[in-house]
């Protein structure tokens, strides 16, 4: 299935209905007085969160949205019917922005997780409101109002706890296949990887993580050359990136020059990204002979300065694949300690009234 991570729809909250004018009609009764009921209030577009779905292409064969109206008032002091509200399944990470005013409007994180996009309009005033002491019979009504009307970007950035980065033919996708049960297409020329690709790391009981792997990214992707802007949102969520890079590439090419271009393209897309832990990952580390790999690999080190967590793997023989990804878990282990020792409140905590 064809990976789609972006989508425009339109949503239509229901009108209200109108207010009705009506006069009680009874034998033996005469002047019985207004009696026209209210209308009922127009159904509302909510979206909500559904871990069952991975992609936004169900919204490539509808675009369009709308709430059931509200029913008219009616006589015998009876008011309208409110309209069914409509829910909209999206998956668990969507992002949502008005398109007319650029706000977004909400991010849908957790699963269940309910969005109001669209409010139902107003049901009328029925005649029996305007009823005073000097106008026993009114024959006024008001009209229900109409529902909102919105145009929505839809925005998907999936939920990983670890984002692969690297150029085309890095190996990003044979390591994931290498750590996890994910199985992306792997083959020896660049943009093999068309769309991202999600695996979950097993370590033992509770002990887990999701990996993601992006399509491979170019200098000027930023600027949209490849297909890397496509898909750099998808590390906007990952608390952890892995800079994956071929040790030896085949072109010649330098890679610390490589390593650099990376962090220029981050840069430009979201410069928070860089400020994000990021280790590096080198690969490929069979086609060098086992005695000068570590120092290969150490020169490299040098010459970038690098000073957060390296690793020297070969991802298609699976060496020291599983040592990165028990660093990985103890990294994040260590996260959540750091956060529960925490005593003091976040900003929006709320205590139940009588906690001390």
């Amino acid at each position: 299935m064809k990976f789609v991570d972006e989508a425009i729809i339109k949503v239509h909250a229901g009108d209200g209905g109108n207010g009705c004018v009506s006069f009680r009609r009874e034998k033996f009764i005469p002047f019985g007085g207004p009696n026209g009921g209210d209308g009922g209030s127009g159904g509302s577009v909510w979206l909500v969160a559904d871990e069952g779905l991975n992609t936004l292409i169900d919204f490539r064969h509808q675009r369009s949205f709308k709430a059931q109206r509200g029913e008219n008032g009616m006589g015998s002091d009876m008011y309208g019917k409110g309209g069914d509200d409509t829910t909209i399944r999206v998956p668990v990470g969507t992002v949502v922005t008005n398109v007319d005013t650029d706000e977004i409007i909400g991010d849908l994180t957790a699963h269940g997780q309910r969005l109001l996009v669209a409010q139902g309009g107003k049901g009328g005033l029925g005649n029996i409101h305007f009823k005073s002491s000097v106008n026993r019979a009114p024959r006024k009504s008001t009209p229900g109002t109409p529902g909102e009307v919105r145009e929505l970007k839809l925005e998907l950035k999936l939920l990983a706890d670890v984002g692969l980065l690297g150029f085309p033919n890095a190996g990003k996708s044979t390591f994931i296949r290498a750590v996890s049960a994910a199985t992306p297409r792997v083959a020896d020329y660049p943009f093999t990887t068309l769309h991202p690709n999600l695996g979950v790391v097993s370590l033992g009981t509770d002990q887990s993580f999701v990996i993601a792997d992006i399509p491979g990214l170019i200098e000027g992707a930023a600027e949209g050359a490849g297909l890397g802007i496509q898909f750099l949102r998808h590390v906007a969520r990952t608390r952890l990136l892995l800079q994956i890079v071929d040790i030896a590439p085949i072109d010649g090419s330098d890679v610390v020059e490589q390593v650099h271009a990376i962090e220029h393209e981050l840069e430009k897309f979201d410069p928070e990204l860089l400020q994000r832990p990021r280790w590096l990952v080198l690969n490929k580390a069979d086609v060098l002979p086992q005695d000068e790999r570590q120092a290969v690999a150490e020169d490299i080190i040098k010459r970038l300065a690098w000073t957060q967590p390296w690793f020297l793997v070969s991802a298609i023989a699976r060496e020291n694949t599983m040592a990165v990804c028990q660093q990985v878990q103890r990294f994040f282990e260590a996260q959540h300690q750091a956060h529960e020792g925490r005593t003091d409140m976040l900003p929006g905590d709320v205590r139940l009234r009588g906690e001390s």
